[in-house]
């Protein structure tokens, strides 16, 4: 047991190392005389900038009660109608000419960064559970007594993991989409779960093998069938044993849904790119979305901590 005062000393000594680290990146940004703006990156976190409604065609405008406006073109296209607006900019009557304002929404709205870190959340939780259900079922094919079920489990570990992610995102949304006319977010969470579930399956085998032998003989002894000794015996300690290393591999499938905006799926990274263009501030943006990764990561972390610690308790 560590006394209070060496307790101190460890956090006053980590206090100053991370003190002097965050003063080593700010005079580092000086040394190549960046400047900071800080201020320019809020607005694509959380605008609170009021969002103007731009005409698509020329034409008339015609009001409607309070609540709808139509832009009659003068060509024969399909007329413009916004129902959504907090203020109107044209009158009744008035001529439109693409490109005009025509109304303004008032409030804020999620920036592109907000909604890039929504869609990163959401593919990888989505992800995360599919390849939960690919892990244990190839990591109980691992460890079946018919070959069949072996060689395909072996296969599908082998393949998977000795060919890069990035090509099997590529193979995924370019074939396997094309064929069964996937979209871009449903190859992604495909790719993504096929890629993690291999490694799970590892890691599931790995657990079920850590459990002594004699564990599956005593539950047989009892008159339990195969299925029944796995699932009520061998299952409950093998998660105990396999949570560590799982939740290592599930915050390696947060940061590997990073590649998926090479198929243009506008997750956090893909936004933090196209806000470095439009803001012209690159360190901000980019310490920012690590951060928010650094965020995401952590509370998974920690939720897999307090069950681990659960878990142990029900011992």
């Amino acid at each position: 047991m560590q006394s209070p005062t060496n307790r101190w000393l460890g956090h006053g000594l980590y206090a100053l190392i991370m003190a002097v680290l965050i003063f080593g990146v700010y005079f580092s940004g000086q040394r190549i005389n960046y400047n900071w703006h800080w201020d320019r990156l809020w607005p694509y976190i959380i605008n609170t900038e009021p969002q103007d409604i731009i005409a698509t065609t020329d034409g008339t405008a015609v009001i409607e009660g309070q609540s709808k406006l139509i832009i009659q073109p003068d060509v024969g296209t399909d007329p413009q109608i916004v129902t959504r607006f907090d203020r109107l900019v044209v009158m009744d009557g008035d001529l439109i000419f693409q490109g005009d304002t025509l109304a303004r929404i008032e409030g804020w709205r999620f920036g592109p960064i907000a909604e890039g870190l929504w869609v990163t959340i959401k593919i990888s939780f989505i992800s995360l559970i599919f390849s939960i259900l690919l892990g244990v079922i190839f990591g109980l094919m691992r460890v079946s007594h018919l070959q069949v079920l072996r060689n395909l489990a072996v296969t599908y570990v082998e393949v998977i993991r000795g060919t890069p992610l990035l090509v099997q995102i590529f193979i995924v949304y370019f074939f396997i989409g094309t064929v069964f006319d996937l979209d871009r977010f449903t190859a992604g969470v495909a790719a993504l779960s096929i890629f993690t579930g291999a490694y799970v399956a590892e890691i599931v085998r790995a657990g079920i093998q850590a459990v002594p032998v004699g564990q599956m003989e005593a539950a047989r002894s009892l008159g339990m069938n195969y299925l029944q000794a796995m699932v009520n015996v061998i299952m409950p300690q093998a998660i105990k044993r396999t949570l560590p290393p799982l939740a290592g591999q599930f915050i390696n499938l947060i940061k590997d849904s990073s590649l998926v905006s090479v198929i243009s799926i506008t997750d956090l990274t893909k936004a933090g790119r196209e806000v470095v263009s439009g803001s012209f501030a690159p360190f901000e943006v980019w310490f920012t979305i690590a951060a928010l990764y650094l965020v995401v990561t952590g509370g998974l972390s920690w939720a897999i901590q307090r069950l681990e610690k659960r878990l142990a308790a029900s011992d």
